[in-house]
């Protein structure tokens, strides 16, 4: 063999090659691949084995239905549907008596307290602040999480979710991403947290991180409480009682769809950009269905899923129960640290059609976004603690009669509620599953950018039309 020859077969030469062609396949043609080898391997089985008729004629007659090119994303969205309202409806009574019995131990540990003599900030700064956050924290992020992860887990036992894969890989494929982000997202919803553990089961490390920083933009549990409030006090208040619960609902489910949106977008936008890479062909076979097992729905759901998400967010919420205590009591020129503090962000607030009071009950919720709401209501009722409006009609007179919100500023919340930066259990849990504080701050600052720039084009187009 000549020199030339052989130089021309070396690995090196047969890679530069095979590089020079991959731009010349078709578009198609790594799923066509995929496509001829289960194929052929279908008809090997099909000749080297005897199967159950009875039970595979079950399973494909149902497949014909959940991955129907026609039916298949109604029937996956018709089970969100049905999940989210059950997660939502059902949390609400678990979680007003859990807070009820939260508070209660909090009005015991004053009164101990006062009893002892201890001096009115120790008091404060330990139940007002420090526990009160936690207390937040876990009677609105428990029951929505012990409800929303066994009905996921289920969901999983039954061999659904490769289902729900299946279907959303056209889309993520041409975002650039995998198909299997649809189960990471799905996971967000009731944790982003979770959700970026959740993406272990994509294998292309490009692809997971694509995942890893777009599951944000589902609103997870603890955006439940903001986006509902808004939903029924100016989408719900617009329409006839009868029809107003419907509506809140549909504006909820709204967002959501805003936030799968922006997920595809953003993954177009990584897989083009500082993750650029080719899309892996999405290899998956669908699973039999079969029955849910309970031990392992009750590990999975409630103790790998739940305690551990919770336990992480106890972790982040007692510091910023202490911080809300201390903006809130220490007092300079007459009016609170965070009075003052609100102040000042006022104007950058009005630029994206919210106010200041708005923009530091998300800095001091940074660490759980369950405290957004009872934060802005100590900052504009001037509490020294996080306070709870329990009405709808009180929260209307807060927010609408007393401090001039209008539909731009609910429209805009509902918005920055959507998109704004990862709640601190988050962005912990990027940094522990990439292992890089860089990927850590894209996760963080990224969404942050993007919930800026959009609520500022919204308002600034709003108040032209207006």
């Amino acid at each position: 063999m000549t020199t030339g020859s052989t130089s021309a077969t070396t690995p090196e030469a047969v890679i530069r090659r095979a590089a020079s062609l991959r731009d010349t396949l078709s578009r198609g043609f790594r799923d066509e691949a995929v496509r001829s080898l289960y194929a052929e391997a279908s008809r090997i089985a099909d000749r080297a084995t005897v199967r159950d008729g009875a039970r595979l004629d079950i399973d494909q007659r149902i497949d014909a239905l959940v991955t129907s090119p026609i039916l298949g994303l109604p029937i996956m969205a018709l089970l969100l549907a049905i999940v989210f309202w059950l997660t939502v409806a059902g949390a609400n009574v678990p979680s007003a008596m859990l807070a009820e019995g939260l508070f209660w131990i909090e009005g015991l540990g004053v009164r101990m307290f006062e009893a002892i003599g201890l001096p009115w900030w120790i008091t404060g700064f330990v139940w007002n602040g420090v526990y009160r956050g936690l207390a937040w924290v876990v009677s609105v992020m428990l029951p929505p999480m012990a409800i929303f992860f066994p009905m996921f887990t289920i969901l999983e036992d039954l061999g659904y979710l490769p289902r729900v894969a299946f279907n959303l890989d056209f889309l993520f494929r041409r975002a650039g991403a995998h198909g299997k982000q649809a189960l990471s997202m799905a996971m967000g919803f009731g944790c982003n947290a979770a959700g970026v553990i959740a993406t272990r089961v994509i294998d292309s490390p490009r692809e997971r991180l694509v995942a890893i920083l777009t599951n944000n933009f589902v609103p997870c549990n603890g955006r439940y409480p903001t986006l509902i409030m808004l939903a029924t006090i100016f989408v719900g208040a617009a329409f006839p009682p009868a029809f107003a619960s419907f509506a809140a609902a549909g504006a909820v489910m709204a967002v959501v769809l805003i936030g799968v949106g922006v997920t595809l977008v953003v993954s177009w936008a990584l897989s083009r950009t500082i993750l650029k890479g080719e899309a892996s062909a999405f290899t998956l076979e669908l699973p039999p269905y079969r029955r849910p097992g309970i031990l392992r729905i009750i590990y999975t759901s409630l103790i790998d899923r739940t305690l551990f998400v919770l336990w992480r967010a106890m972790l982040t919420a007692a510091p910023a129960g202490a911080v809300i205590w201390i903006l809130a009591n220490v007092h300079v020129g007459g009016a609170s640290i965070a009075q003052h503090t609100a102040d000042a962000l006022g104007p950058l607030g009005h630029a994206i059609g919210l106010d200041g009071a708005v923009l530091l009950a998300y800095i001091i919720a940074i660490p759980a976004n369950e405290i957004v709401v009872p934060t802005l209501m100590m900052i504009y009722l001037g509490t020294g603690m996080m306070t709870d409006v329990t009405s709808f009609e009180d929260l209307r007179r807060v927010l609408v009669d007393e401090n001039g919100w209008t539909m731009l500023t609910a429209v805009n919340l509902m918005l920055f509620s959507l998109l704004h930066n990862p709640c601190a259990t988050t962005i912990l849990t990027i940094y522990k599953e990439t292992l890089s504080a860089r990927w850590a701050t894209i996760g963080a600052l990224m969404p942050l950018g993007l919930a800026f720039i959009v609520t500022f084009l919204v308002a600034t187009i709003w108040r032209l039309v207006a």
